[in-house]
């Protein structure tokens, strides 16, 4: 067949072609990243390895310029695989370690999202999970009518109810006394401290955590969890074992610590993006016309915008209110509004000038540190 002779169907037909082989290739690139992980367990060798990407990130990048392929897409493409790559490996750890087998774990609100993430979670390493939510739970796990009823004999106690009832659960359990490590995931504690405190002042092995990653995560590196240590030493360590299979990055904190810093870590931000997408809806700019118009800061700002639309206004409204120390970060979002206003209003340069330098410089030392953290 010449080229002449190449017909819009034949092209097609070729490129199914290729793409069947680039599946088929994938598929066996998956494969061998489970021979991978083996390989790693067995020698001692951790998940990941930054300097082996960056040496098969560059390498990737010099191959497709050879061949006139784009060195950003072949880097995007390639970065894909490796994190399908540790994923495959970081679940196959997390199977392979098996610190659940023969240990029971009961997770009350297993019927919700991050419930039921952390149903999967303990059931691959092995425990028995049983879920207590009338809503039900995840299909295929025993379910608990009534966890007061039950003689609480588990190992571990996971808490992932709403926040409005995880006080009450608390200091319920705090009255019974379960032997097992007792932990929470609630985003915020100031709503939950009396719980808490009551499970520690009846001497519980109780701790606290926040994953720091939604529901639909499956990769764990670059992920934080942030562990509460509620001064029960063995307790925290317990918890903290649960995630040594994983490449998430363990985040030690006070009480305190933790909602002052949440303050601003996700009351901030879940603030700027909702002042940001009602701007935009009061500013009467009809989103036709909005939609014909792109930026790269635009359309950055309002994919992420568009994320927090869609979540829970319960939720989001709890982290802004419950929290002790939100009014801190709402009142600083004011003030450097205000002084951006001032800046452009009085036509000072120089103070204008002066925020972005500021931003730029405690953003640099951010990068930097977390460079050195990775």
């Amino acid at each position: 067949m010449t080229r002449d002779d190449v017909t819009l169907d034949d092209l097609r037909r070729r490129l199914n072609e290729i793409d069947r082989q680039m599946i088929s290739l994938v598929a066996e690139r998956k494969a061998v990243s489970g021979e991978v992980a083996r390989v790693k367990r067995s020698t001692g060798y951790p998940t990941r390895d930054y300097e082996r990407e960056r040496d098969v990130i560059l390498g990737v990048r010099a191959t497709a310029t050879e061949l006139g392929v784009s060195p950003a897409l072949a880097e995007e493409l390639l970065r894909l695989l490796i994190r399908s790559s540790l994923t495959t490996q970081e679940q196959a750890s997390v199977v392979a370690r098996g610190t659940g087998t023969g240990r029971r774990a009961l997770v009350i609100g297993g019927g919700g999202k991050m419930g039921g993430w952390f149903v999967g979670f303990l059931t691959s390493q092995g425990f028995a999970v049983e879920v207590a939510d009338p809503t039900g739970g995840p299909a295929g796990v025993t379910r608990v009518e009534d966890w007061r009823k039950t003689d609480l004999k588990y190992d571990y106690i996971v808490i992932a109810t709403p926040l409005g009832l995880t006080d009450a659960i608390l200091r319920d359990l705090a009255l019974r006394r379960p032997s097992g490590v007792i932990f929470d995931v609630g985003s915020l504690k100031s709503p939950i401290r009396s719980g808490l405190l009551a499970l520690k002042s009846h001497g519980c092995r109780v701790t606290s955590l926040h994953p720091m990653f939604g529901p639909d995560t499956e990769l764990l590196s670059g992920r934080h969890v942030v562990f509460v240590d509620l001064g029960h030493a063995e307790a925290l360590a317990s918890a903290r074992e649960l995630f040594a299979p994983t490449m998430a990055e363990q985040v030690v904190m006070s009480l305190d610590d933790h909602d002052r810093l949440i303050a601003y870590v996700l009351g901030l931000s879940h603030a700027l993006n909702i002042a940001f997408f009602t701007a935009l809806a009061e500013s009467g700019e009809a989103a036709p016309k909005l939609a014909r118009m792109s930026s790269t800061t635009f359309d950055s700002q309002l994919d992420v915008a568009t994320r927090v639309s869609q979540e829970s206004p319960d939720l989001y409204y709890e982290i802004q209110s419950l929290n002790d120390y939100g009014a801190e970060s709402l009142e600083a979002l004011s003030q450097a509004v205000e002084r951006i206003r001032t800046a452009v209003l009085s036509q000072d340069h120089e103070a204008f000038t002066a925020l972005m330098r500021r931003g730029r410089d405690y953003l640099e030392d951010r990068r930097t540190m977390a460079e050195r953290r990775a």
